[in-house]
């Protein structure tokens, strides 16, 4: 059978560019050669689509971030073949539209804003091409945390307490804001709402180190989630996969010596030790994937996502902390590490992952896009 061609899109304007470089490479260097052929499509920070004839280098993380400081942009391709796509003031007027690469199907991995929170799947419906994991909705509700944990409220799933600060409102009450969160009780989470990789993430101690944190995050977002913190937590991941049957992973846990798994602890640094199987009886592992496919289906996920929850020890209450509708795939990250665990390796997960977006795709296309007049007739006599 000819090989199905696989364009995978990377970088993106995003503070999550650099990691979406890596994880782009690893995804390349692990899809099968046997079945696929692989289409690099690269986003620069300003929004230029630009087709690569080659991979992008094969990084660490870290190294990726260091060469973006260096060079100020993390695209590792020196001579891009053709740019596809300008996005910054309007498409351009030469551009050739995705589906012109005659591509069967796209592989976002983009992390953050205009990747991950339903802009590019958007970009991706209007062409009419298959694309792996969630769709409009569930990229949308999902990047932005407060409309997560609003959805999460309506599923039952046990949270932390939070509260929303748009910027807006911090800039006008800034003390009435500091009673809000003081009502949570210190420490406390500050994030932007809509970004990941726990970029502009910062743990708060007390009500002086608020203003900073409050700044960081509306750096990035033009809102804020503040999170009352979960005491004596452990950090606890568990993958999903699948489309209307969607099956839980085997879960694993974070272990770090830094105060949270932030950016550096994740990305950085060797201060983190992922356990995998995570040390859970077996109560509390069935309860952590139950309550893992319980949000991705609260968030309408589809195809891929990585639920995080947090575990006070020595209790069962299992607190919900978020969905992750694009995970990471680098060498490093938990999502490809939790399926290879529970039996399934890297490359066959990219298989199943772009089976499930052909098999998904293929059902939309079976949809009426036009009203059956003579039925509708019919109906009214």
């Amino acid at each position: 059978m000819p090989k199905l061609r696989v364009g995978v899109i990377y970088g993106g304007r995003s503070g999550e560019h650099e990691i979406s470089v890596v994880s782009a490479s690893s995804i390349m260097q692990h899809l099968d050669p046997d079945r696929f052929e692989v289409v690099p499509i690269y986003i620069s920070k300003d929004g230029h689509w630009r087709l690569n004839g080659a991979f992008p280098s094969t990084l660490s993380a870290a190294e990726a971030v260091d060469l973006a400081a260096t060079v100020g942009t993390a695209s590792h391709e020196a001579h891009p073949d053709e740019t596809l796509l300008r996005i910054d003031r309007g498409f351009a007027p030469h551009a050739a539209a995705v589906s012109g690469l005659d591509l069967d199907v796209i592989f976002p991995a983009l992390h953050g804003p205009y990747g991950e929170d339903g802009t590019v799947q958007g970009l991706l419906e209007l062409t009419n091409v298959a694309y792996v994991g969630a769709g409009v909705l569930g990229s949308a509700v999902s990047m932005d945390k407060a409309v997560m944990k609003t959805l999460f409220a309506a599923a039952g799933l046990l949270q932390a307490p939070y509260t929303v600060v748009p910027a807006a409102e911090w800039r006008s009450d800034a003390e009435g804001i500091g009673r809000r969160v003081a009502a949570l009780g210190y420490p406390v989470f500050v994030k932007p709402a809509n970004l990941g990789s726990s970029v502009g993430v910062s743990k708060v101690q007390t009500p002086t180190a608020l203003a900073g944190a409050m700044e960081e995050a509306l750096a990035y977002d033009r809102k804020a989630v503040v999170e009352g913190a979960v005491q004596d937590a452990r950090e606890i991941e568990c993958a999903v996969l699948g489309n209307t049957d969607p099956a839980a992973s085997v879960p694993g846990e974070i272990v770090t010596s830094r105060g949270f798994y932030d950016y550096e602890a994740k990305y950085l640094d060797d201060s983190v030790e992922l356990r995998i199987p995570a040390p859970l009886d077996e109560a509390l592992t069935a309860e952590v994937q139950r309550l893992a496919l319980a949000a991705f289906r609260a968030v309408e996920a589809c195809g891929m996502a990585r639920v995080d929850f947090l575990l006070p020890r020595g209790g069962n209450a299992v607190v919900v902390s978020e969905v992750n509708t694009i995970p990471g795939f680098t060498s490093v990250s938990m999502y490809p590490k939790l399926w290879e665990a529970s039996g399934l390796s890297y490359p066959a997960l990219l298989s199943r992952l772009i089976d499930l977006a052909i098999a998904r795709h293929d059902e939309k296309q079976q949809l009426r896009t036009s009203r059956n007049v003579i039925a509708a007739n019919a109906r009214q006599l």
